[in-house]
């Protein structure tokens, strides 16, 4: 079961004023709710999501087992494949997901919140812009870090996803190494 943690409970955890704690929650940065007396309360998980997404140590207190989850989206099966190898490779402790078409990316987006999505922008059905769109606008989701690919590379195509809020757009065929780098950087 889920720990409800107090201002005071994290600020000392993070060793931060509570005021501090307060103004993220005020702010919406923190997701938060309040108890019935109105004192603000934080599940664990949104706590550990919030430091991620802030580049912050994860405190030992708070137990995080969650491991960096990656979501690989391309209809080109072959592609995604390589590409979860390649991720695996490099990062054997992070747990990597796969989807073949936009609408299968949304159901996974949904029910595992990812950390990273490696997004390819052109599938049938629902593309990467619209995934990408989807992901920034709801509140469980827009932490995750989106890097765009695409095999028709062109300014206009990056400056619309990057739009949509994506952090990058990488062409194909992917240089991996480049990918692996993008993804040390997001996590």
């Amino acid at each position: 079961m889920a720990r409800n943690l107090s201002t005071f409970a994290i600020a000392e955890m993070l060793k931060v004023d509570p005021g501090s704690v307060a103004n993220w929650i005020d702010q919406g940065l923190l997701k938060a709710h309040r108890t019935p007396g109105g004192h603000r309360r934080v599940i664990e998980e949104n706590l550990i999501r919030f430091l991620r997404e802030h580049k912050m140590p994860v405190p030992e207190e708070l137990g995080d087992s969650t491991p960096v989850r990656i979501l690989v989206v391309d209809d080109e099966r072959g592609v995604a494949k390589m590409v979860v190898m390649a991720i695996r490779r490099q990062f054997p402790d992070f747990e990597i997901l796969e989807a073949n078409d936009g609408f299968h990316a949304g159901t996974v987006i949904a029910t595992q919140k990812p950390d990273v999505v490696v997004l390819d922008l052109r599938m049938p059905g629902m593309d990467g812009y619209e995934v990408c769109r989807m992901i920034k606008a709801q509140d469980d989701t827009r932490h995750a870090v989106v890097i765009a690919m695409t095999a028709f590379p062109s300014a206009s195509n990056e400056k619309e996803i990057i739009a949509c809020g994506a952090r990058v757009c990488l062409a194909k065929p992917l240089d991996l190494d480049l990918l692996i780098e993008e993804i040390q950087k997001a996590v």
